[in-house]
């Protein structure tokens, strides 16, 4: 499995519902250049996003994936809880997803919309293969658009419970949503055809 390795350093976060911001230190860790695809998850033999896939569904196939690489998994099932130390594949946290996301950059987009994602206004209303758009600075495709991508972190457990966090706008979302700092909410058990996910690892 490719994956690029993303320096260390540090992102601020902000939530537009609590006018609420705060700052991030990010470690080095590594992360896969697209979107999982049906390829890879076994959905289908494109390299189309694979989508319909809850947050469950998606810490699962980390698991799977790292035990059939004899790595270390890093999720307990059971618990839902995340070992730190294991070098397994996972979900990115939402900080290490919005750093990577800005490679450096601090504007709302790491480039002109239109060269760098699939959005309502480009996309025909559908997923398309990924790495088809201009990567970031740090050769990462579809970060923006194409897909919504599952986090690991609860988004706000007081407020809404156990939902998580979704980053990048989708496919059918107007351009406000493909924004690096834009937040969405969804129960885990959530599947929908413009939601999937991202492989990271810990280093």
């Amino acid at each position: 499995m490719e994956m690029i390795t993303i320096p260390a350093g540090e992102v601020t976060l902000s939530d537009r519902r609590t006018q609420r911001s705060w700052t991030v230190a990010v470690a080095s860790f590594r992360l896969a250049p697209v979107p999982v695809t049906q390829e890879v998850y076994g959905s289908g033999p494109s390299r189309l996003p694979a989508v319909d896939v809850s947050w469950p569904d998606a810490i699962r196939f980390c698991n799977t994936l790292s035990e059939r690489e004899g790595l270390t998994p890093a999720y307990d099932l059971d618990s839902l809880s995340w070992d730190t130390s294991a070098d397994g594949y996972r979900l990115p946290s939402e900080a290490e997803w919005e750093y990577a996301c800005r490679a450096g950059t601090t504007g709302p987009r790491h480039g002109p919309l239109d060269e760098i994602a699939w959005y309502r206004e480009n996309s025909a209303e559908s997923r398309h293969d990924v790495g088809g758009k201009t990567p970031n600075a740090w050769g990462l495709y579809d970060m923006l658009g194409n897909v919504w991508e599952w986090c690991w972190d609860v988004y706000d457990a007081e407020v809404y419970g156990e939902y998580r966090v979704l980053r990048g706008g989708g496919w059918f979302d107007e351009q406000w949503s493909c924004r690096a700092s834009v937040r969405r909410r969804s129960h885990p058990t959530f599947r929908v055809d413009d939601v999937g996910f991202r492989l990271a690892r810990t280093l």
